[in-house]
């Protein structure tokens, strides 16, 4: 069992989840709202569920408590961060996807989505589960563990979609391409699109959001 809390939508009989990570001073409940406005009319079965990140001092914020999946020791292009947080951080949305798998769901039947820091766990979550998952969407992040992840075969042909604004001042959209190109070269089934935003969602991208979910779920 998780140690982390979370917000949810949950139907009567869920068939679907969506685990959806929240980025750096946000909780779950800051994108509850996605679940409506994404308007997935033919997919009432879908468990939503909007994990909170712990409290935790961040470095690059002078140290103040905050919503945090990791540490962020300085704001370089390559961003130092602490590795064993973000280890830690994705165990717990691990242990998420197993309850839901013990409940009876396929793990097939499970995406992940994650905004900024949540989607750098997103990634290394994935890309390490030893079942394979629906799908896998990177919003506006970057593949923190590239160089460390310990990578297993299960989600070796897992569909991932990066999405970036390409005015972003906060995750510059280079860090989406250098993420796409790790990914390419090896071997990953992987799409960048690309919005003219900052480090946010816009209705367009909604409606690409809303495309690919219905075509992860489409079996």
């Amino acid at each position: 069992m998780s140690d982390l809390q979370y917000a949810q939508i949950q139907p009567a009989k869920a068939k679907y989840a969506i685990i959806w990570l929240h980025g750096l001073g946000d909780s779950g409940n800051g994108w509850l709202p996605i679940a409506k406005e994404l308007q997935l009319d033919n997919f009432d079965d879908i468990h939503f569920i909007f994990p909170h990140a712990p409290q935790i001092p961040v470095t690059v914020n002078g140290g103040m408590v905050m919503p945090a999946w990791y540490d962020i020791y300085e704001m370089s292009l390559d961003r130092k961060i602490d590795h064993e947080q973000i280890l830690k951080s994705s165990e717990g949305i691990k242990s998420i996807i197993n309850k839901l798998i013990d409940d009876g769901m396929a793990s097939e039947n499970i995406l992940l989505v994650g905004f900024s820091q949540g989607g750098a766990v997103a990634y290394e979550t994935a890309l390490s589960f030893d079942k394979p998952l629906a799908g896998l969407m990177a919003l506006s992040t970057y593949f923190a563990t590239s160089d460390t992840i310990n990578i297993l075969p299960a989600n070796k042909n897992i569909p991932i979609v990066i999405q970036h604004g390409t005015i972003d001042p906060v995750v510059p959209f280079l860090l989406g391409e250098q993420a796409l190109s790790k990914l390419k070269d090896r071997n990953y089934n992987v799409t960048l699109q690309s919005y003219t935003m900052e480090h946010t969602v816009c209705p367009e991208q909604l409606n690409d959001i809303r495309t690919h979910i219905q075509q992860f779920f489409k079996g």
